[in-house]
Protein backbone atom coordinates (compact mmCIF):
# COMPACT_ATOMS: atom_id res chain seq x y z
CA UNK A 1 0.00 0.00 0.00
CA UNK A 2 2.71 2.03 0.87
CA UNK A 3 5.32 1.14 -1.60
CA UNK A 4 6.34 2.45 -5.59
CA UNK A 5 2.21 2.70 -6.31
CA UNK A 6 1.53 5.76 -3.78
CA UNK A 7 4.33 7.95 -5.21
CA UNK A 8 1.77 8.64 -8.19
CA UNK A 9 -0.32 10.01 -5.74
CA UNK A 10 1.76 11.91 -3.92
CA UNK A 11 2.27 14.27 -6.62
CA UNK A 12 4.99 16.87 -5.78
CA UNK A 13 5.47 15.59 -1.84
CA UNK A 14 7.06 12.24 -2.96
CA UNK A 15 9.58 13.29 -5.59
CA UNK A 16 12.84 11.67 -5.24
CA UNK A 17 14.77 14.51 -3.02
CA UNK A 18 17.76 14.91 -5.20
CA UNK A 19 15.78 15.83 -8.08
CA UNK A 20 15.26 19.47 -9.63
CA UNK A 21 12.20 21.59 -8.81
CA UNK A 22 11.41 24.80 -9.89
CA UNK A 23 10.83 27.37 -7.57
CA UNK A 24 6.83 27.39 -8.39
CA UNK A 25 6.50 23.54 -7.39
CA UNK A 26 7.72 24.91 -4.14
CA UNK A 27 5.31 27.54 -3.69
CA UNK A 28 2.89 26.97 -0.71
CA UNK A 29 -0.69 26.75 -0.92
CA UNK A 30 -2.88 29.70 1.50
CA UNK A 31 -4.35 27.86 3.96
CA UNK A 32 -3.55 24.90 5.09
CA UNK A 33 -6.26 22.37 3.73
CA UNK A 34 -4.85 23.20 0.51
CA UNK A 35 -1.57 21.93 1.37
CA UNK A 36 -3.19 18.89 2.93
CA UNK A 37 -4.79 17.82 -0.35
CA UNK A 38 -1.60 18.86 -2.16
CA UNK A 39 0.60 16.06 -0.25
CA UNK A 40 -1.93 14.19 -1.82
CA UNK A 41 -6.00 13.02 -2.04
CA UNK A 42 -5.54 9.64 -2.97
CA UNK A 43 -3.89 8.72 0.35
CA UNK A 44 -6.37 10.88 2.41
CA UNK A 45 -8.91 8.84 0.33
CA UNK A 46 -8.12 5.50 1.99
CA UNK A 47 -7.49 6.45 5.30
CA UNK A 48 -11.02 7.70 5.30
CA UNK A 49 -11.80 4.45 4.36
CA UNK A 50 -9.87 2.96 6.77
CA UNK A 51 -11.43 4.86 9.58
CA UNK A 52 -14.63 4.27 8.86
CA UNK A 53 -13.88 0.17 8.40
CA UNK A 54 -12.34 0.94 12.41
CA UNK A 55 -15.46 3.14 13.87
CA UNK A 56 -17.59 0.39 12.09
CA UNK A 57 -16.36 -2.62 13.76
CA UNK A 58 -15.79 -0.92 17.32
CA UNK A 59 -19.08 -0.79 18.40
CA UNK A 60 -19.18 -5.36 17.97
CA UNK A 61 -17.02 -5.94 21.25
CA UNK A 62 -19.77 -3.43 23.67
CA UNK A 63 -22.58 -6.34 22.05
CA UNK A 64 -20.15 -8.84 22.78
CA UNK A 65 -19.51 -7.76 25.91
CA UNK A 66 -22.94 -7.40 27.69
CA UNK A 67 -23.86 -10.84 25.90
CA UNK A 68 -21.08 -12.66 28.14
CA UNK A 69 -22.45 -10.19 31.14
CA UNK A 70 -26.39 -11.30 30.90
CA UNK A 71 -25.20 -14.93 29.78
CA UNK A 72 -23.60 -15.59 32.77
CA UNK A 73 -25.71 -14.10 35.00
CA UNK A 74 -28.94 -16.28 32.95
CA UNK A 75 -27.11 -19.22 32.92
CA UNK A 76 -26.37 -20.37 29.73
CA UNK A 77 -24.02 -23.22 28.57
CA UNK A 78 -19.96 -22.75 28.84
CA UNK A 79 -19.58 -23.16 25.07
CA UNK A 80 -22.23 -20.36 24.38
CA UNK A 81 -19.77 -18.31 26.63
CA UNK A 82 -16.55 -19.52 25.20
CA UNK A 83 -17.63 -18.93 21.43
CA UNK A 84 -19.15 -15.44 22.45
CA UNK A 85 -14.76 -15.16 23.58
CA UNK A 86 -13.85 -16.13 20.60
CA UNK A 87 -15.63 -14.02 18.77
CA UNK A 88 -14.23 -11.10 20.77
CA UNK A 89 -10.87 -11.92 20.73
CA UNK A 90 -11.08 -11.94 16.82
CA UNK A 91 -12.74 -8.75 16.53
CA UNK A 92 -10.07 -6.99 18.85
CA UNK A 93 -7.32 -8.76 16.84
CA UNK A 94 -9.02 -7.64 13.40
CA UNK A 95 -9.35 -3.90 15.19
CA UNK A 96 -5.92 -4.02 16.39
CA UNK A 97 -4.57 -4.90 12.72
CA UNK A 98 -6.41 -2.17 11.07
CA UNK A 99 -5.10 0.49 13.39
CA UNK A 100 -1.73 -0.77 13.25
CA UNK A 101 -2.15 -0.33 8.95
CA UNK A 102 -3.51 3.44 9.64
CA UNK A 103 -1.09 4.57 12.04
CA UNK A 104 1.97 3.82 9.80
CA UNK A 105 0.28 5.34 6.85
CA UNK A 106 -0.31 8.14 8.79
CA UNK A 107 2.75 8.31 10.24
CA UNK A 108 4.25 7.57 6.22
CA UNK A 109 2.39 10.50 5.06
CA UNK A 110 3.15 13.10 7.54
CA UNK A 111 6.83 11.98 6.56
CA UNK A 112 6.31 12.92 3.33
CA UNK A 113 4.96 16.50 4.33
CA UNK A 114 7.84 16.98 6.52
CA UNK A 115 10.10 16.36 4.00
CA UNK A 116 8.65 18.57 1.79
CA UNK A 117 8.60 21.42 4.00
CA UNK A 118 12.10 21.02 5.06
CA UNK A 119 13.27 20.81 1.70
CA UNK A 120 11.53 23.85 0.55
CA UNK A 121 12.94 26.08 3.11
CA UNK A 122 17.08 24.44 1.85
CA UNK A 123 15.83 25.04 -1.56
CA UNK A 124 14.77 28.58 -1.09
CA UNK A 125 18.44 29.63 0.37
CA UNK A 126 20.14 27.85 -2.04
CA UNK A 127 18.33 30.21 -4.97
CA UNK A 128 19.34 33.47 -2.94
CA UNK A 129 23.17 34.94 -3.06
CA UNK A 130 24.39 35.83 -0.01
CA UNK A 131 21.22 38.71 0.77
CA UNK A 132 18.28 36.92 2.10
CA UNK A 133 15.57 38.43 3.96
CA UNK A 134 15.10 34.79 5.08
CA UNK A 135 16.97 34.81 7.95
CA UNK A 136 19.71 32.09 8.96
CA UNK A 137 17.74 32.00 12.07
CA UNK A 138 14.15 31.42 10.89
CA UNK A 139 15.55 29.06 8.16
CA UNK A 140 17.10 27.04 11.13
CA UNK A 141 14.01 27.25 13.02
CA UNK A 142 12.11 26.10 10.93
CA UNK A 143 13.64 23.38 9.22
CA UNK A 144 14.77 21.92 12.56
CA UNK A 145 11.72 22.72 15.00
CA UNK A 146 8.30 24.01 12.95
CA UNK A 147 8.01 21.73 9.80
CA UNK A 148 7.46 18.19 11.52
CA UNK A 149 4.59 19.02 13.72
CA UNK A 150 2.65 21.13 10.89
CA UNK A 151 3.89 17.91 8.44
CA UNK A 152 2.82 15.37 10.93
CA UNK A 153 -0.47 16.86 10.99
CA UNK A 154 -1.28 16.19 7.60
CA UNK A 155 -1.03 12.53 7.83
CA UNK A 156 -3.85 12.76 10.61
CA UNK A 157 -5.67 15.84 9.53
CA UNK A 158 -8.41 14.10 7.77
CA UNK A 159 -8.57 10.53 9.03
CA UNK A 160 -8.52 11.28 12.57
CA UNK A 161 -11.77 13.77 13.21
CA UNK A 162 -13.16 10.51 10.84
CA UNK A 163 -12.53 7.72 12.65
CA UNK A 164 -12.88 9.53 16.40
CA UNK A 165 -16.05 11.00 15.73
CA UNK A 166 -17.52 7.90 13.98
CA UNK A 167 -16.49 5.94 16.91
CA UNK A 168 -18.32 8.79 19.39
CA UNK A 169 -21.58 8.49 17.03
CA UNK A 170 -21.62 4.57 16.63
CA UNK A 171 -21.12 4.24 20.64
CA UNK A 172 -23.75 6.90 21.11
CA UNK A 173 -26.28 5.01 18.76
CA UNK A 174 -25.91 2.20 20.94
CA UNK A 175 -25.91 3.53 24.14
CA UNK A 176 -29.55 5.35 22.91
CA UNK A 177 -30.92 2.30 21.32
CA UNK A 178 -30.20 0.20 25.26
CA UNK A 179 -31.39 3.16 27.57
CA UNK A 180 -31.90 6.50 26.18
CA UNK A 181 -31.41 8.27 29.84
CA UNK A 182 -29.12 6.58 30.72
CA UNK A 183 -27.83 8.40 26.96
CA UNK A 184 -28.74 11.47 28.01
CA UNK A 185 -26.57 11.33 31.30
CA UNK A 186 -23.61 10.24 29.26
CA UNK A 187 -24.23 12.76 26.50
CA UNK A 188 -24.16 15.89 29.74
CA UNK A 189 -21.05 14.62 30.63
CA UNK A 190 -19.92 16.19 26.71
CA UNK A 191 -21.46 19.25 26.65
CA UNK A 192 -20.02 21.77 28.80
CA UNK A 193 -16.47 20.39 27.23
CA UNK A 194 -17.32 21.29 23.61
CA UNK A 195 -17.89 24.70 24.71
CA UNK A 196 -15.30 25.31 27.25
CA UNK A 197 -12.28 23.29 24.34
CA UNK A 198 -12.95 26.47 21.90
CA UNK A 199 -12.23 29.25 24.28
CA UNK A 200 -9.10 28.08 25.88
CA UNK A 201 -7.82 27.11 22.73
CA UNK A 202 -7.58 30.19 21.46
CA UNK A 203 -6.51 31.27 24.06
CA UNK A 204 -3.59 28.88 23.49
CA UNK A 205 -3.20 30.04 19.91
CA UNK A 206 -2.10 33.33 21.17
CA UNK A 207 0.44 32.18 22.84
CA UNK A 208 1.58 29.29 20.49
CA UNK A 209 2.10 32.27 18.27
CA UNK A 210 4.00 34.44 20.45
CA UNK A 211 6.14 31.07 21.30
CA UNK A 212 6.56 30.65 17.46
CA UNK A 213 7.82 34.40 16.96
CA UNK A 214 10.24 34.03 20.14
CA UNK A 215 12.01 31.11 19.20
CA UNK A 216 12.33 32.66 15.54
CA UNK A 217 14.39 35.52 16.87
CA UNK A 218 16.22 33.74 19.46
CA UNK A 219 17.53 31.11 16.76
CA UNK A 220 18.59 34.71 14.70
CA UNK A 221 20.53 35.69 17.44
CA UNK A 222 22.70 32.68 18.11
CA UNK A 223 23.23 32.94 14.12
CA UNK A 224 23.71 37.04 14.10
CA UNK A 225 25.13 38.00 17.34
CA UNK A 226 26.86 41.36 16.59
CA UNK A 227 25.35 43.73 19.44
CA UNK A 228 27.04 44.07 22.51
CA UNK A 229 23.62 43.69 24.07
CA UNK A 230 22.98 40.36 22.28
CA UNK A 231 23.26 37.97 25.45
CA UNK A 232 20.86 40.29 27.23
CA UNK A 233 18.01 40.63 24.84
CA UNK A 234 18.82 36.26 24.54
CA UNK A 235 18.08 36.37 28.04
CA UNK A 236 14.93 37.94 27.92
CA UNK A 237 13.77 36.13 24.89
CA UNK A 238 14.65 32.72 26.78
CA UNK A 239 12.78 33.94 29.95
CA UNK A 240 9.66 34.89 27.87
CA UNK A 241 9.76 31.74 26.24
CA UNK A 242 9.31 30.02 29.57
CA UNK A 243 6.35 32.13 30.61
CA UNK A 244 5.03 31.67 27.59
CA UNK A 245 5.34 27.97 27.63
CA UNK A 246 4.18 27.92 31.53
CA UNK A 247 0.96 29.60 30.77
CA UNK A 248 0.32 27.62 27.86
CA UNK A 249 0.84 24.23 30.36
CA UNK A 250 -1.85 26.01 32.66
CA UNK A 251 -4.61 26.64 30.02
CA UNK A 252 -3.95 22.83 28.77
CA UNK A 253 -3.58 21.32 31.65
CA UNK A 254 -6.67 22.71 33.37
CA UNK A 255 -9.18 22.13 30.03
CA UNK A 256 -7.41 18.32 30.43
CA UNK A 257 -8.55 18.47 34.88
CA UNK A 258 -12.23 19.96 33.76
CA UNK A 259 -12.47 16.95 31.08
CA UNK A 260 -11.77 13.88 33.66
CA UNK A 261 -13.59 15.93 36.26
CA UNK A 262 -16.58 15.22 33.95
CA UNK A 263 -15.95 12.40 32.73
CA UNK A 264 -16.00 10.39 36.73
CA UNK A 265 -19.54 12.15 36.84
CA UNK A 266 -20.44 10.94 34.03
CA UNK A 267 -19.44 7.24 36.18
CA UNK A 268 -21.08 8.49 38.68
CA UNK A 269 -25.02 9.30 36.98
CA UNK A 270 -24.53 5.66 35.44
CA UNK A 271 -23.67 3.89 39.17
CA UNK A 272 -26.64 6.15 40.36
CA UNK A 273 -29.45 5.72 37.58
CA UNK A 274 -28.51 2.17 36.01
CA UNK A 275 -28.51 1.01 39.72
CA UNK A 276 -31.83 2.32 40.30
CA UNK A 277 -32.99 0.84 36.79
CA UNK A 278 -31.64 -2.74 38.08
CA UNK A 279 -33.18 -2.56 41.49
CA UNK A 280 -36.31 -1.77 39.76
CA UNK A 281 -36.59 -4.52 37.12
CA UNK A 282 -36.44 -2.19 34.04
CA UNK A 283 -32.65 -3.40 32.73
CA UNK A 284 -30.53 -6.06 32.95
CA UNK A 285 -27.02 -5.71 34.77
CA UNK A 286 -25.60 -6.23 31.89
CA UNK A 287 -27.00 -2.88 30.25
CA UNK A 288 -25.27 -1.28 32.72
CA UNK A 289 -22.16 -3.04 32.23
CA UNK A 290 -21.84 -2.06 28.39
CA UNK A 291 -22.64 1.55 29.75
CA UNK A 292 -19.26 1.90 32.20
CA UNK A 293 -17.70 0.22 29.18
CA UNK A 294 -19.22 2.23 26.16
CA UNK A 295 -18.29 5.98 28.53
CA UNK A 296 -14.41 4.56 29.02
CA UNK A 297 -14.62 3.21 25.40
CA UNK A 298 -15.44 7.01 23.96
CA UNK A 299 -13.59 8.89 26.78
CA UNK A 300 -10.82 7.71 24.49
CA UNK A 301 -11.96 8.95 21.07
CA UNK A 302 -13.49 12.22 22.70
CA UNK A 303 -9.98 13.23 24.17
CA UNK A 304 -8.25 12.59 20.54
CA UNK A 305 -10.97 14.53 19.21
CA UNK A 306 -10.20 17.38 21.56
CA UNK A 307 -6.31 16.69 20.53
CA UNK A 308 -7.07 16.79 16.93
CA UNK A 309 -8.86 19.96 17.34
CA UNK A 310 -6.03 21.63 19.22
CA UNK A 311 -3.57 20.27 16.74
CA UNK A 312 -5.29 22.01 13.98
CA UNK A 313 -5.97 25.26 15.27
CA UNK A 314 -1.81 25.34 16.55
CA UNK A 315 -0.96 23.88 13.37
CA UNK A 316 -3.29 26.70 11.39
CA UNK A 317 -1.51 28.80 13.44
CA UNK A 318 2.13 27.61 12.24
CA UNK A 319 1.35 26.85 8.58
CA UNK A 320 0.61 30.63 8.36
CA UNK A 321 4.24 31.72 9.52
CA UNK A 322 6.35 29.25 7.30
CA UNK A 323 4.04 30.13 4.90
CA UNK A 324 4.90 33.41 4.72
CA UNK A 325 8.75 32.99 5.11
CA UNK A 326 8.55 30.81 2.40
CA UNK A 327 6.50 33.39 0.29
CA UNK A 328 9.53 36.05 1.48
CA UNK A 329 12.08 33.24 0.53
CA UNK A 330 10.34 33.13 -3.15
CA UNK A 331 10.09 36.77 -3.52
CA UNK A 332 14.16 37.30 -2.71
CA UNK A 333 14.84 34.52 -4.84
CA UNK A 334 12.97 35.94 -7.82
CA UNK A 335 14.90 38.94 -7.34
CA UNK A 336 18.52 37.58 -7.11
CA UNK A 337 18.21 35.70 -10.79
Amino acid sequence: MIGDNTRRDASLADEPAGKTRSRTERTMPRKLIGFILMMGRGHQAVLVLLSVLLFAIGILPLEIQRRIVNGATRGSSLNAILTLVVAYVAIVLSEGGIKLVLNIYRGWIGEVAIRWLRMAVLEGDQHVDKVTTLAEGVEMSIVLAEAEPVGGFVGTSISEPVLQAGILLAVGSYMIYLQPFLALAVLAVFVPQAALVPILQSLINQRVKTKITVMRHLSDGMVNHMSPKAPQRQAARVQRLFSTNMNIYKLKYSLNFLMNLMFHLGYAAIFALGGYYVIMGRIEIGTVVAFITGLNKVADPWGALVDWYRDLKVTQVKYVLIRDANSVANSAAAVSR
